[in-house]
């Protein structure tokens, strides 16, 4: 994705992420879609292997799709060097963020008595895509995952999604989740045009659930159109995107509508560290609910789509 730097240009990495997902979403799209398909891998992975977390999770999809890389792994110039590998001439590095902590001596003014405080100041580094660099190692260019039969996906999404002990009810045609009952209300399964359609829009209620004050204890009480309910659509949304995407669960479903669209631009313009701060919440609601199901299937391989 392009960004041209002029007077006014974000100098924060939030801001810079902020303003690019604000862009995309008045353009009517959400840019937090995985763009991997077909294989096992669905997150951003380092060099090593391991996946990225958090807003570095969106932001790098977002790169991926904007600049049609195929490829879940990223590396800095310096790794890619390591490996043998070379970035090819004219292509531009995608900025991934950390958390650098610090620890700053203050001095209290009224007694004059001085304390260690304990801080963290938000980093970036540039990375590149494995489809931007020559030469690499073979293994960075897997060979295409053999799809399982559709039965025996279907049996461990099915023990996934049990393993969760969430109340669910069915009828109707709304999905929703109640606060006050800490209940789930889905429609019937055939009311849906394929199993997964019906798994993806359990997966965002059951985002919603982890908020309980009984699990990770979100606020839940906003009224549509509040900046909190806005804030908690969000975190529920970019959850089920980071669920489906180890589950291999689509997530085209999830409402365009314009009304969300519009609360969310609210809630980004307002605080340029509020998709941070969603996204955190996210990564913790996709975590506790892949931990409560994971374990139970028998084949985790199953779960690639």
């Amino acid at each position: 994705m392009r960004q041209v730097r002029s007077a006014s240009a974000p100098t924060s990495p939030a801001e810079t992420i902020t303003k690019t997902i604000i862009e995309r979403l008045e353009a009517g799209v959400r840019p937090w879609r995985q763009p991997w398909t077909g294989g096992s891998v669905s997150r951003p992975l380092r060099v090593c292997g391991t996946p990225y977390r958090g807003i570095n999770v969106i932001w790098l999809w977002m790169a991926a799709q904007a600049r049609g890389f195929a490829s879940p792994t990223w590396m800095t110039y310096h790794q890619s060097q390591l490996l043998g590998g070379q970035v090819r001439k004219g292509e531009r590095g995608t900025i991934a963020i950390f958390y650098k902590s610090y620890t700053k001596t203050v001095e209290d003014a009224a007694s004059g008595e001085t304390e260690d405080e304990s801080r963290r100041v938000l980093k970036s580094f540039t990375v590149f895509n494995v489809n931007q660099i020559d030469g690499l190692p073979e293994r960075f260019r897997p060979e295409p995952v053999e799809l399982p039969e559709p039965t025996a996906r279907d049996d461990a999404l099915d023990a996934f999604f049990a393993a969760i002990p969430a109340a669910v009810r069915h009828g109707g045609g709304e999905a929703y989740y109640l606060p006050s009952a800490d209940e789930i209300t889905m429609p019937e399964i055939a009311a849906f045009r394929t199993r997964d359609l019906y798994r993806s829009t359990l997966a965002h209620e059951l985002a919603h659930w982890t908020g309980h004050e009984r699990r990770l204890a979100r606020t839940l009480s906003g009224r549509f159109g509040s900046d909190a309910y806005a804030m908690e659509e969000l975190v529920a949304e970019l959850a089920s995107a980071m669920v489906g995407a180890e589950l291999g669960l689509p997530v085209d479903h999830l409402d365009d509508h314009a009304s969300y669209l519009a609360s969310w631009l609210k809630v980004l313009k307002a605080d340029s560290r509020a998709i941070l701060t969603a996204a955190a919440k996210a990564e913790e609601a996709s975590t506790y609910l892949l931990g409560l199901g994971r374990p139970n299937i028998a084949e985790p391989a199953l779960l690639a789509a």
